[in-house]
């Protein structure tokens, strides 16, 4: 464990070695209420999302198509029976 001080700023400096150990300069705080937990984030969060939903929102796009398509299905049905 390590004591790091606040400036009159506001700021903390997290070490060196710690920040080339997470390969990052950004750190998400959370405030637990009673302790703060600092997590490595990414420099680049769009980057780093990139493609995290791809396969997910592929198999998504299935299912809409799959859904449209047999609502079409039945609609022409309806019509054809009227």
């Amino acid at each position: 464990m390590r004591t790091l001080k606040v400036t009159r700023g506001g700021q903390i400096s997290v070490p060196a070695e710690i920040r080339r150990r997470w390969g990052t300069s950004t750190f998400a705080l959370e405030d637990l209420g009673d302790r703060i937990v600092l997590s490595p984030a990414p420099d680049d969060p769009i980057a780093a999302a990139r493609g995290a939903l791809a396969r997910e929102s592929a198999s998504s796009t299935d299912a809409l198509r799959r859904a449209a398509r047999d609502d079409e299905i039945a609609a022409g049905r309806r019509r054809a029976g009227a």
